[in-house]
């Protein structure tokens, strides 16, 4: 199983189909802004659903500190509008790595369920360099998100 991309790592680009439609890293980075990528390991369960929903409840902030968001499980885009739907929608991509190539890349699968990925965030700087890797995320743990509002520029 490859390592987790670290910090100071040039991020690997994919290419999902999303609720969005397809969406590129590549693409997103061509704009000038800086991504937050999170993996999550399923639609519906508790915790992921905390972690979308924090993420939605944050996304406002997140584009005024010029990041783009994308939310990425192995479940099908049907899946992800469906769970959009149940959150009362969400404004970014969940986007559907169903053979996990994106979480392999990233060093996040579950070894204990090898069919999805660990909840993991990847702070993107603008240049595709890894500047923040949270693994795994914890979305009720404070630090966590304080850091991925300081790795983009907010002041403590």
């Amino acid at each position: 199983m490859p390592d987790v991309v670290g910090a100071g790592t040039r991020a690997p680009d994919f290419t999902l189909p999303s609720t969005d439609g397809p969406v590129s890293l590549n693409a997103l980075l061509a704009k000038g802004r800086s991504v937050v990528l999170a993996f999550y390991f399923e639609d519906g369960t508790p915790s992921c659903q905390t972690e979308v929903s924090l993420l939605a409840e944050s996304h406002e902030m997140l584009t005024e500190f010029g990041a783009n968001v994308v939310a990425v499980s192995a479940d099908s885009v049907d899946s992800h509008a469906s769970f959009a739907d149940r959150l009362g929608g969400v404004p970014f991509p969940l986007a559907s790595d169903g053979n996990l190539a994106v979480a392999r890349a990233y060093g996040v699968i579950d070894e204990g369920d090898t069919r999805r990925s660990r909840r993991a965030v990847f702070v993107i700087g603008a240049d595709g360099i890894v500047r923040l890797a949270i693994v795994p995320f914890q979305p009720a743990n404070l630090s966590h998100v304080e850091a991925i509002f300081s790795t983009l520029g907010a002041e403590p």
